[in-house]
C-alpha cells in the first residue's frame, strides 16, 4: 500500500455537506492513488463518515465534485458505481440467511463472473482470512463470533477484486485483542498492495498501522493531510498537536525507524535487524532475547532508547 506518481484514482474537490443549518463537511479536498491507503480520521461527529459516503454516493454532497478515474461519480448509476467498489461497515451487515461461502459471493454473482471462479475466489479469502472453508463455508452470520463476522464481511468487500475499497470503523466494535488481530490480517492482504483504500476510524493508532496518509478532520474541515510521521512530528496546528499527545510515544516508536535512528547507534554493536524495522518491533524483540538470552552481546534496549530520544530533539528542534 504504497502511494504512487500516476494520476489519482479518487479525487475529492471541495465537498460539503449541510443538514438543516448544521454544517457536516466544510470545502474538502483531497486526492488517493493507486494502491494507496487514506486514513480518514477525527473525533466523534466530525465528518469522517458522512465524507466517506459521498465517495459511493450513499450520500449527495451539497457542494463539491468527486472524481474516479476522472469520471465524476454523479454521471453514474449508483449501484453500478458501488459494485466497482468494496464496502464494510462496523455492522458488517451479512445477510442473515445466507452462508459465509454466498455472502462473500454476493457480489461476483451480479458481476456475472463464472461459478467456477466465485467458488475458487471465495475459498481462496476464507483461507486468507483464516476462516477454513470446510470448517466456515456453510455457516449462517449468527453461528459466527464477532470477528468471524467481520473477516467474512472482508472477504465479501474484496471477492470481485474491486480496485476501491471502502471502510467505515470496520474493526470498532470488536474486542481489542480480535481488533489487533484482525488489523494484522488486513494490512498483509496481498490484494491491498494494488488496491485504493479509504478508511474511517477514530483509533489514532489503527490510523498510523494501516495509513499511507492520514486526512485529520475538526468539524467538518481539514486540519492537517499527510503522512503519519508529518502529522506526529511537523503538526500544522495546536489541534493536530493535541489530538496525538495521550499516545504520542507509543505513535513515535511505531512510526520511528531503524533507519531514523541510525546515525544515534553506536557503530561498534551488532545490529540485527534490517533499516525498516520500526523501533517498537525492533523494542518487543529485543526484551524477548534478553529473556532468553539475557547475556549476549549486541544492540540493546538502552541504546535504543537513547538513540530514539536524541533523534526525537533532532525531530524538535
Amino acid at each position: 500500500m504504497a502511494e504512487s506518481d500516476a494520476a489519482p484514482v479518487i479525487r475529492a474537490a471541495g465537498l460539503t455537506k449541510r443538514y438543516g443549518s448544521h454544517t457536516v463537511v466544510q470545502d474538502v479536498s483531497f486526492a488517493v492513488s493507486a494502491g494507496e491507503t487514506l486514513v480518514l480520521l477525527g473525533p466523534s461527529g466530525c465528518g469522517k463518515t458522512t465524507l466517506l459516503k459521498m465517495l459511493n454516493r450513499l450520500v449527495e454532497p451539497d457542494a463539491g465534485t468527486v472524481e474516479i478515474n476522472g469520471q465524476e461519480v454523479r454521471g453514474q448509476q449508483p449501484e453500478v458505481l458501488r459494485r466497482g467498489m468494496g464496502y464494510v461497515i462496523q455492522q458488517v451487515g451479512l445477510l442473515p440467511h445466507y452462508s459465509v461461502a454466498d455472502n462473500v459471493a454476493t457480489v461476483p454473482r451480479l458481476l456475472g463472473h463464472a461459478p467456477a471462479a466465485i467458488a475458487a475466489r471465495t475459498n481462496e479469502l476464507l483461507h486468507r482470512l483464516h476462516l477454513p472453508p470446510e470448517r466456515f463455508a456453510a455457516r449462517l452470520p449468527h453461528e459466527l463470533s464477532g470477528g468471524q463476522q467481520q473477516r467474512v464481511g472482508l472477504a465479501r468487500a474484496l471477492a470481485a477484486q474491486p480496485p476501491i475499497v471502502l471502510l467505515d470503523e470496520p474493526f470498532g466494535a470488536l474486542d481489542p485483542v480480535t481488533r489487533v488481530q484482525i488489523r494484522r490480517d488486513f494490512r498483509e492482504l496481498e490484494e491491498l498492495r494494488r488496491t485504493t483504500v479509504v478508511l474511517v476510524t477514530h483509533d489514532v493508532v489503527e490510523a498510523f498501522e494501516l495509513a499511507d496518509r492520514i486526512l485529520l478532520l475538526d468539524a467538518g474541515r481539514v486540519q492537517q493531510l499527510g503522512s503519519p510521521g508529518e502529522l506526529l512530528f511537523r503538526p500544522a496546528n495546536e489541534f493536530v498537536r493535541r489530538f496525538f499527545a495521550a499516545e504520542r510515544l507509543q505513535l513515535q516508536l511505531r512510526t520511528l525507524t531503524l533507519a531514523d535512528v541510525q546515525p544515534f547507534l553506536p557503530s561498534s554493536v551488532p545490529n540485527p535487524f534490517p533499516p525498516h524495522t520500526t523501533l517498537q518491533a525492533a523494542l518487543e524483540q529485543l526484551t524477548a532475547n534478553a529473556n532468553h538470552q539475557p547475556s549476549k552481546a549486541g544492540l540493546g534496549i538502552g541504546a535504543l532508547m537513547q538513540a530514539f530520544e536524541q533523534t526525537i530533539q533532532t525531530q524538535q528542534a
